[in-house]
């Protein structure tokens, strides 16, 4: 997959499947255009068409049958997303014609392309860089306003820009390096304080970088935060509070949540994962035997927990049981129904565990807004930061990671009389680790892994 031939034209769709106003067939690769004029019948025939202009007309078969009225556009090399020949055919949105329309571009002679083709041609081309063509389902699944700014810089190149800079002056310093091991005659003119200090400012660079990571994990995955507790402290409440609906089923009954429910909330720009869990306590039955083991896998997954008491009731021993196996996870005791009559005692609370108390009444809001300001404050300390770039890919991260540890033992070897053939081989290996997020080095199974994960038509 990650060296396509380049002499193959490759079609798909670049709309959903569906009833919709408008549907797109998409070709790319260098009969692309004899394809298009094949079953295409422009309004106004001839005999050239124009780049990067809409043509309105009608597709047909081969026995001249009209498919649909459609609008068609050209865009030739190198002025295309792919710089191949491109074109774009805006049908009507329908399985039937979407289908009948791909299949007669097949017919002529394309290719149907593999998921993420058309962007790993773009890659290829030269046209986008690694970390910007990995922006292009960032921007796809961005969740939120936050995430969608931070995906829209990555697409415009500031993050690929950004590291190609670092890259570029080490390789600098690895030229002077290797320079000296060459003309050893010359080796004395090179310092090592001169390397260090060309040193310093790429290696806190990347550690600017890399403490965005949790942010940009954040805004791409979102937040997990489980809602535990024992029976009828008000999860189902606080989900429904939250939420500002009626998704889980509340009743009096204890164990009415057998398995956990799981929706997503935005909170001061963080998507946020709600799952509402099966109360913790002795299961009564098998079924809720089940949902509790359930509640507990999930626990062991949260980013964070909401804890909830039943503050008109002292606290429970399987309360603090509870809070004594959550003990070293981050979260939130919340104490609720505040409408009522306080009967629980914070001190007790306070000794049961380390997380922050937010009182709050899932019945009539009282405390929610200081619960969302406190959840947000245990996860970003504060507030997010959309400023400069950030990190969002597990992948860069551990590659960012990589170069930092070797910069500082390229440091760390340039004492009096430094080892320099160990020295360059630590920057090489730095220049390569950052050369794989922007794709100057990477190899064809990071592509795979990559690209196998868009969709069709992108």
């Amino acid at each position: 997959m990650t060296q396509p031939d380049s002499g193959d034209t490759i079609a798909a769709l670049s709309t959903p499947l569906g009833e919709a106003g408008i549907g797109i067939v998409r070709l790319s690769g260098p009969h692309a255009e004899t394809i298009a004029r094949r079953i295409f019948r422009p309004h106004q025939p001839r005999p050239k068409l124009r780049s990067h202009q809409l043509y309105l007309g009608h597709i047909v078969n081969s026995e001249g049958q009209i498919m649909d009225e459609v609008l068609l556009t050209l865009m030739r090399a190198p002025r295309s997303y792919t710089r191949q020949d491109v074109v774009e055919i805006n049908c009507h949105s329908g399985y039937a014609v979407l289908s009948r329309i791909l299949n007669l571009t097949l017919a002529q002679g394309a290719r149907l392309a593999r998921p993420g083709e058309f962007t790993l041609r773009a890659f290829l081309s030269g046209r986008l860089d690694l970390t910007q063509a990995e922006a292009v389902m960032e921007v796809i699944k961005a969740r939120t306003q936050a995430g969608l700014k931070v995906a829209a810089g990555h697409l415009q190149g500031g993050l690929g820009r950004g590291l190609s800079q670092v890259r570029e002056r080490l390789l600098d310093l690895l030229a002077r390096v290797e320079a000296a091991l060459d003309f050893p005659e010359e080796a004395a003119e090179l310092s090592p304080d001169s390397l260090k200090e060309g040193l310093k400012p790429q290696s806190q660079s990347l550690e600017r970088l890399l403490a965005t990571y949790q942010e940009g994990r954040l805004l791409r995955e979102g937040l997990l935060v489980v809602i535990a507790g024992c029976p009828n402290v008000g999860k189902s409440s606080l989900l429904n509070c939250l939420l500002n609906q009626d998704r889980a089923i509340v009743t009096e009954i204890p164990g009415t949540t057998r398995d956990f429910i799981e929706e997503t909330i935005t909170l001061r720009g963080v998507p946020v994962r709600l799952s509402d869990t099966a109360g913790l306590r002795p299961a009564q039955d098998r079924l809720e035997e089940l949902g509790i083991a359930r509640t507990r896998e999930r626990l062991a997954q949260a980013d964070l927990v909401l804890y909830l008491v039943d503050g008109s009731a002292p606290l429970a021993a399987e309360d603090r049981q509870a809070l004594r196996e959550l003990a070293g996870q981050k979260g939130l005791a919340v104490i609720n129904k505040m409408d009522l009559p306080l009967r629980v005692s914070a001190a007790d609370l306070q000794k049961a565990t380390s997380f922050p108390l937010v009182k709050i009444s899932a019945l009539t809001g009282q405390g929610i807004e200081d619960l969302k300001q406190g959840i947000v404050d245990l996860a970003l300390s504060g507030g997010l930061n959309q400023e400069g770039e950030i990190i969002t890919q597990a992948r860069h991260h551990q590659h960012l990671q990589n170069a930092l540890a070797l910069l500082n033992q390229a440091h760390a070897l340039l004492g009096p009389d430094p080892p320099w053939e160990l020295v360059a081989l630590e920057l090489k290996e730095a220049v390569q680790q950052l050369g794989e997020i922007t794709g100057e080095e990477v190899g064809d199974a990071v592509l795979d892994r990559i690209f196998s994960e868009f969709c069709l038509g992108k």
